[in-house]
């Protein structure tokens, strides 16, 4: 996994592409610029940018709307000092696959490198119930099935897909509702191809702009 680390504090992008480098992904590139960030990885193409919103010259949010709108767009996992709700549900809404706050520890940030890397969408504890929930305040109507104005999906699926949403690895679901992982792994390709999305984090923002992803089930 090719990796390129965007942070304007140089002990702390030294130390996250140390931390990463050890882990064993490949830092294809560091910089401290937003703007030099998206000439770097038009030419280096990482396939995961670790991003801080916090630049000095772009805003992050920018920055990861500029990444997904490349030609070969990488995920982005925002890592911030900011646990801030309008701060995390613009950085989702530009395209980034997860956020995680700089309080996190070591193995909950490689873990969310890996699990983005994965194609998961990854949020900080408690930040996940934050953004659920003012998408669910956002949506023009409430709706309680994807098939109110789309494909009809089974019953199973709207069942995995709200797991997705809530931000569940498929071995998460699988285990929690006695499924083979295969079979999670299925029902999500099945739902993506109905609803004519592309991977897990498209998904997860049709979940919650339809109000699907219920946090207490």
């Amino acid at each position: 996994m090719r990796v390129m680390v965007v942070d304007d504090h140089p002990m702390w992008r030294e130390g996250v592409a140390r931390d990463l480098a050890e882990a064993g992904y490949e830092i294809v590139a560091t910089t401290g610029e937003g703007r030099q960030a998206l000439r770097i990885a038009a030419a280096v193409r990482p396939e995961l940018v670790v991003l801080d919103l916090q630049l000095p010259d772009l805003p992050g949010v920018e920055v990861a709307r500029g990444l997904g709108a490349s030609e070969h767009p990488p995920r982005v996992l925002v890592l911030s000092a900011s646990g801030e709700q309008d701060d995390v549900l613009e950085a989702v809404k530009a395209g980034a696959s997860g956020y995680l706050v700089k309080s996190a520890s070591r193995e909950e940030f490689l873990d969310a490198v890996k699990r983005t890397a994965d194609g998961d969408a990854v949020f900080t504890p408690g930040l996940a119930g934050l953004v659920l929930g003012e998408y669910r305040r956002l949506a023009a109507r409430p709706a309680t099935t994807p098939e109110d104005d789309g494909p009809r999906l089974t019953d199973r699926e709207t069942e995995v897909l709200r797991l997705v949403a809530k931000g569940l690895s498929y071995r998460q679901i699988a285990e929690r509702l006695v499924l083979s992982h295969r079979t999670v792994q299925n029902h999500v390709q099945n739902t993506l191809s109905k609803l004519q999305l592309h991977n897990r984090v498209e998904l997860v923002r049709y979940a919650i702009e339809k109000g699907l992803a219920d946090l207490d089930g």
